[in-house]
């Protein structure tokens, strides 16, 4: 396709995908060629503070170059084996990741739904096996707003509309409850034949939800009472965006499995993972379960100095510091368009009131042309969530970005 004097290059590229592609996505209108630490440039040489991360799949910044070089080193050498084969790094891999979380075994895979699929099958097979729980009898139970993906598994979940609509039948055996209610999940767990809970300990999709203090205490002490695998899906919140290594570190208790994605793959190489006991992992047998690409050399390189770069940098420790930063800055801005600013770490939500015709997307839309990109989710909610590399100036940028362009809003 040939770009003409009348379109820009951006607007070619879009027109290309638009063609070509199939239409599951709406992005923002731009068009990045490349991006360093926690900044894009256009194909037009445009500059952007990147305020999405990918959902939080770049934790430790865009080319980051250590990750890089873990990336192409090891590409050198030797990419997949597929699991017909040992390879020489997945050993040291999984040595790696159980010690670093404080686990006994972990299951690798590439998607987050992938791994909140495969820590669904392992806890089924769990209650089969272990709990005792009759042949397709076992239950798991979702919180209202979750998000772990767009599987039919996934969406059998959903309570969204647009991810579940015109996609049935679904997944029997799983059961709604709201978020956040003790009361409820109580009941819910009176069953004896419920094998899990899964939540996102902060729910992001949804808008940066964020549970009463004690909240996943509790569900750790309910879990453990009625012997139910208590999982958390971690794919966005783990790995030091919420201003901990993990959002459940922010109560201190201990999931039984963990579900990592996202950020392990330190936003080169897709990764994910799921992270459990020898008595839970242990219950899928040879051929039950897998990926061709699930724990290939590649993969397992990327994710070890990702990991490593969060814990060398203190990542957490500095999304705990800007995070603060942000959140007092936008709680400055006096504007009536602003039901609300909630976050922890640079896991960060503003609220928006729809007023006079002008919605979250709007407001998105002039954060574009302004020089940052961000993303509503539900349409009045704009998620602020920038690499954890991200130093005080750039934040402080970022942040009269976003205040100019609210109150720009409000003088129109």
């Amino acid at each position: 396709m040939m770009v003409s004097e009348k379109h820009s290059r951006s607007e070619a590229l879009m027109a290309l995908e638009d063609l070509y592609g199939a239409h599951n996505y709406h992005p923002v209108p731009v068009v990045i060629e490349r991006a360093e630490g926690a900044l894009m440039w256009d194909v037009e040489g445009r500059q952007y503070f990147d305020f999405l991360s990918a959902y939080s799949a770049v934790n430790q910044g865009h080319c980051h170059p250590r990750i890089i070089k873990a990336l192409t080193e090891q590409a050198s050498k030797l990419t997949l084996t597929s699991r017909a084969f040992h390879n020489n790094v997945l050993g040291e891999y999984a040595r790696y990741i159980t010690e670093y979380f404080g686990y006994e075994r972990m299951l690798p895979m590439n998607s987050g739904v992938e791994a909140c699929e495969t820590a669904v099958k392992l806890a089924r097979r769990w209650g089969y096996d272990v709990k005792g729980i009759p042949q397709d009898q076992a239950r798991v139970i979702f919180v209202e707003g979750n998000f772990w993906g767009r599987s039919i598994a996934a969406v059998s979940a959903s309570t969204d509309p647009s991810s579940f609509s015109g996609f049935g039948p679904f997944v029997p055996g799983f059961e709604l409850i709201p978020y956040n209610d003790i009361p409820a999940l109580e009941k819910a767990l009176l069953d004896p034949n419920v094998a899990a809970f899964m939540c996102e300990p902060i729910q992001g999709e949804a808008g940066v939800v964020i549970p009463d203090d004690g909240y996943l205490t509790r569900v750790r002490e309910l879990c453990t009472q009625h012997n139910v695998l208590w999982i958390a899906d971690e794919v966005q919140t783990g790995i030091a965006r919420t201003g901990k290594l993990l959002a459940v570190d922010h109560e201190n208790v201990r999931p039984d499995l963990l579900v990592l994605g996202k950020a392990l793959s330190g936003g080169v190489y897709p990764v994910s993972c799921v992270l459990g006991s020898s008595e839970v992992l242990l219950t899928i047998k040879p051929g039950e379960h897998g990926s061709t690409f699930g724990g290939n050399p590649l993969a397992c390189a990327v994710a070890m100095e990702a990991l490593a770069v969060v814990k060398d940098e203190e990542l957490a420790d500095n999304a705990e510091r800007m995070g603060k930063i942000l959140r007092q800055r936008l709680v400055e801005i006096e504007s009536s368009r602003i039901n609300a600013v909630r976050g922890k770490g640079l896991l960060n939500a503003i609220d928006i009131r729809t007023k006079n015709g002008v919605s979250a997307w709007d407001i998105c839309i002039k954060l574009k042309d302004k020089g940052l990109l961000a993303k509503p989710t539900h349409d009045t909610i704009i998620r602020l969530a920038p690499p954890l590399v991200i130093s005080e100036e750039q934040v402080h940028a970022a942040a009269d970005i976003i205040r100019d362009v609210i109150l720009s809003f409000d003088r129109a």
